[in-house]
C-alpha cells in the first residue's frame, strides 16, 4: 500500500470516530431530555405567574408560567390556531379553558408551561347560548318515521308532525349507552335513526312549521315512562309508578345527574285546556285553566307561572323547551299520588333499571287531557355543550 493510500485511511478512521462520538452525544442528549407534557382541564385558581388546572379526571395540576411561555387564546369550537390572539398570564382567569404543554415540574402535579392555549369561560358561555337557542328554535320530538333515501324524517313535536329534510352537509350526531352529554354524541347517519328514538334539530323552520330544514340533528334511544307515582324512596334514590303506556309497574333511579322539575298549576292547567282544544289561558271558556285552586299562589307568583306557560305555548308544546324555567325539586319532595313524566335511560347489562335523565312533576292535568301522554314531548337534553369541543382533542388547537 502506496504511503498516500496510508495517510488517507488514517485521515477516514479518524473522522469516522470524530462522527459516531458526536452521534452518541447527541442521543445521549435527546434521551436525558424530559419529552414535552400536555395537560388539559378547567383552570381552578390563579396567581401572579402560575395557574391551578383541574383535569377532566379532576387532578389538580399546578401549572408555572414563565415569561418566555407563551399563551395563546381561542374562539370556542376552534380546530387550529389560525385564529388565535396572543395573550399573557393576566389573561388567565378561573372558569377558563385551558391546555398546557410543557415540561414536568417539581412536584409530581406541576407543569412548567411552554405554551398555553385558552378558551375564555365568558366566550364558551356566549357561545352555549347561542347553540343551545338555536337548537330551541329547531325543536324536537318523537321520530315517527325515517327514509333514508329522500333523507327525512317524521317526528311528532307536541301536538303536531313535523318533516325534517336533510342534506349531505346536515350534522348527525347520535348519543350511545347511559350518556346525555351532547359532546359524548358520536357520528352518526340519517340511516342509523329508528322510529321511537328521540330528536332534536337545528336548522330553519317553514313559515307554517311543518318542516324543518336541518342543519344539525342529534338523536338517541330513551325511556319515557308518565303516571301516578306508587312509592318514593329517597334513601334508595328510586321512584315507582304505573306506566299509563305499557300499564307496567316500572322503578326508576333518581340520581344525582337527573333533572328533577316541578310544573307550576297554572302553566299545568294552561297546557291541559289547550290540549283539549280551550284557548289556553286564564278565564278561557271551557278550557278551566282560569280556575285557581285551593291554596294559589299570590298575584306576583301566578304571573310567574302564567309566564312560564306562555314560554309552552310558543315552545308548540314541548315541554323540554321550557324545563330550564322551571323549578327545581328533589326525590324528597316527591309524595306517592302525584303525577310525572320521566324521561330515562334504557336498561343496560350493567343494570336492569332505568336512570331518569328528567322529572317533571305537577302534570295531571296534562295527564288527564292524554291518558296516555300522546301529544306532549319531554325530550332529555340540554343542547350546546360542545362550545369548548377541540381543546386537547387530537384535531383541535393543542395539535
Amino acid at each position: 500500500m502506496k504511503p498516500f493510500q496510508i495517510r488517507f485511511l488514517r485521515s477516514l478512521a479518524r473522522w469516522l470516530f470524530v462522527a459516531v462520538l458526536a452521534l452518541g452525544c447527541t442521543a445521549t442528549l435527546y434521551a436525558q431530555a424530559p419529552a414535552a407534557q400536555r395537560q388539559s382541564g378547567t383552570v381552578k385558581s390563579t396567581s401572579s405567574d402560575s395557574f391551578v388546572l383541574t383535569t377532566a379526571a379532576g387532578q389538580e395540576v399546578t401549572v408555572a408560567v414563565p415569561a418566555a411561555a407563551k399563551v395563546l387564546i381561542v374562539p370556542p369550537g376552534a380546530k387550529d390556531l389560525s385564529s388565535a390572539t396572543s395573550g399573557s398570564i393576566s389573561d388567565v382567569q378561573a372558569g377558563d379553558r385551558a391546555l398546557v404543554t410543557g415540561s414536568a415540574g417539581d412536584a409530581g402535579s406541576a407543569l412548567n408551561a411552554t405554551r398555553v392555549i385558552l378558551m375564555k369561560s365568558t366566550a364558551i358561555a356566549e357561545t352555549h347560548a347561542a347553540q343551545e337557542e338555536a337548537w330551541q328554535r329547531g325543536g324536537g320530538g318523537i321520530v315517527k318515521s325515517v327514509d333514508p333515501a329522500t333523507g327525512t324524517i317524521v317526528i311528532s313535536s307536541g301536538l303536531r308532525t313535523v318533516a325534517i329534510t336533510t342534506t349531505p352537509t346536515t350534522i348527525v350526531r347520535r348519543y350511545s349507552g347511559n350518556s346525555v352529554k351532547f359532546e359524548d354524541a358520536v357520528k352518526s347517519d340519517v340511516a342509523s335513526i329508528r322510529p321511537g328514538d328521540q330528536l332534536r334539530v337545528r336548522g330553519t323552520r317553514s313559515a307554517d312549521g311543518s318542516t324543518i330544514a336541518a342543519d344539525g340533528i342529534v338523536t338517541g334511544t330513551f325511556k319515557n315512562y308518565s303516571g301516578l307515582l306508587t312509592a318514593v324512596d329517597p334513601a334508595a334514590g328510586t321512584v315507582t309508578l304505573k306506566d299509563l303506556a305499557t300499564k307496567k309497574v316500572v322503578t326508576v333511579a333518581v340520581t344525582p345527574n337527573s333533572d328533577v322539575r316541578r310544573l307550576p298549576p297554572t302553566a299545568a292547567q294552561m297546557i291541559a285546556a289547550r290540549m283539549r282544544g280551550g284557548a289556553g289561558r286564564p278565564g278561557a271558556p271551557g278550557g278551566g285553566a282560569g280556575q285557581r285552586p285551593a291554596g294559589a299562589a299570590p298575584a306576583q307568583a301566578a304571573d310567574e307561572q302564567q309566564g312560564i306557560a306562555a314560554g309552552a305555548r310558543r315552545a308548540g308544546m314541548d315541554l323540554s323547551q321550557m324545563l330550564s324555567h322551571l323549578p327545581t325539586e328533589t326525590i324528597a319532595g316527591l309524595k306517592p299520588g302525584e303525577a310525572v313524566m320521566i324521561v330515562a335511560t334504557s336498561p343496560s347489562e350493567q343494570s336492569s333499571k332505568s336512570s331518569a335523565v328528567t322529572l317533571l312533576t305537577g302534570v295531571e292535568p296534562i295527564l288527564t287531557a292524554a291518558p296516555t301522554g300522546e301529544g306532549m314531548t319531554l325530550t332529555p337534553w340540554s343542547m350546546g355543550g360542545d362550545a369548548a369541543a377541540g381543546m386537547g382533542d387530537a384535531g383541535g388547537p393543542g395539535r
